[in-house]
């Protein structure tokens, strides 16, 4: 009861449907941490990758929703680090082609045949050979983490769901495949509470062995149950269309395919500069009538469609401004990206690629905060 006395409408919850329409398009997520992985291919400067892991992984903690699939962040987390002790250890074990002065220690060396000729097993660890592999290997770990983000703030479902209809059954496979991993890691943690509930030990081998069986056992499981509603569903089922109308989407997908790889080598080549964004552009558009025209065999409709909106604009440009900033500063001064280590000196912070780099938060404040799952009323 307001003031007054007068009765006021209580506050209701959003429904799923408002929920769905607040949402961002599962497509933006992936671009946008595509684009910061991209950013992350024009530099080995440990700084600007550090940045970028910490852009992502705010983005990743303000905007994660609440589900079984997005808890897979921290499992690209623990790649990325095993990615950097494997490399270190290689280095280590195999040595580097960097030279070096500081030696930080010495292996015994491992005579090996005259057909091994250039591998050398043990001697000198220098501090330069570390430092070199440690930066390249950032490059790749920060490119996983770009990934296991996408993982963790876009629903897989949603994303088959705005998949082209030519693209519908390869989608089927590749979202399959990427789903692999949170329910992998969903299952593993359910299982392991289990346990601990009835007092049995999850850790060690022991517990990973009598862990792994129910996982691959409910892995199975699900695998038929996907195979069973893919069937329901009419998966694979084709509508009727001309064979010029095939050959024809056919060549545009092919030729445009071909385009897209071209353009895109002659833009990372100096010779193609000239040739690189026609044959791009053009490669691009012959793909997209392609996928357009195959569109028309797939026999299947949306229901309630996610929404292209501004927003998910904004978010795809916030990461391909990323990206095209590092590529025009990997351009323009490529000693602050490639920082080198003949002599060892320390990274420096390049001041405008990293505020560039800030500009992969702007998902953080346009997107809307996941909702707080609320336990309903018994």
């Amino acid at each position: 009861m307001g003031a007054g006395g007068t009765l006021q409408a209580p506050v209701s919850a959003p429904t799923p449907h408002q929920r769905r329409e607040a949402a961002l398009h599962p497509g933006a997520w992936w671009l946008w941490a595509l684009a910061l992985g991209t950013a992350a291919t024009r530099t080995t400067n440990p700084l600007l990758l550090a940045l970028l892991i910490t852009v992502s992984a705010y983005v990743v903690i303000t905007r994660r929703p609440h589900a079984p699939w997005s808890r897979s962040y921290g499992a690209f987390v623990k790649l990325a680090l095993a990615v950097l002790l494997v490399r270190l250890l290689f280095t280590t074990v195999l040595g580097s082609p960097v030279p070096g002065t500081h030696t930080l220690l010495t292996l015994p060396e491992v005579p090996l045949p005259g057909w091994a000729q250039g591998i050398r097993l043990g001697g000198r660890v220098t501090a330069e050979g570390l430092t070199f592999a440690l930066y390249d290997a950032m490059k790749l770990a920060t490119l996983l983490i770009c990934v296991g983000a996408a993982n963790a703030l876009a629903n897989p479902s949603r994303l088959l769901k705005s998949l082209p209809g030519a693209l519908y059954e390869m989608g089927v496979a590749v979202v399959v495949a990427l789903t692999f991993a949170p329910n992998l890691i969903a299952d593993v943690q359910r299982l392991r509470a289990a346990r601990r509930l009835r007092g049995r030990p999850d850790h060690g081998v022991r517990g990973l062995l009598q862990v792994g069986l129910p996982v691959l056992e409910g892995a199975l499981e699900r695998s038929v149950a996907l195979a069973a509603a893919m069937d329901a569903r009419g998966y694979g089922r084709t509508a009727q269309v001309p064979a010029r109308v095939r050959r024809t989407t056919a060549a545009l997908t092919l030729g445009g395919l071909l385009g897209v790889c071209a353009g895109t080598y002659g833009l990372l080549t100096a010779a193609g500069g000239t040739y690189g964004i026609p044959v791009l552009l053009a490669g691009v558009a012959a793909a997209l009538a392609g996928l357009w025209l195959g569109g028309r065999r797939t026999v299947r409709t949306r229901y309630r469609p996610d929404r292209w909106d501004g927003r998910a604009w904004l978010v795809t440009a916030s990461g391909a401004a990323v990206a095209a900033l590092l590529f025009l500063a990997a351009a323009r001064d490529p000693a602050a990206l490639h920082p080198g280590v003949v002599p060892l000196v320390a990274p420096s912070l390049p001041l405008w690629p990293a505020a560039a780099v800030l500009v992969g938060l702007l998902p953080a404040f346009i997107t809307p905060a996941p909702e707080t799952a609320v336990k309903e009323p018994s």
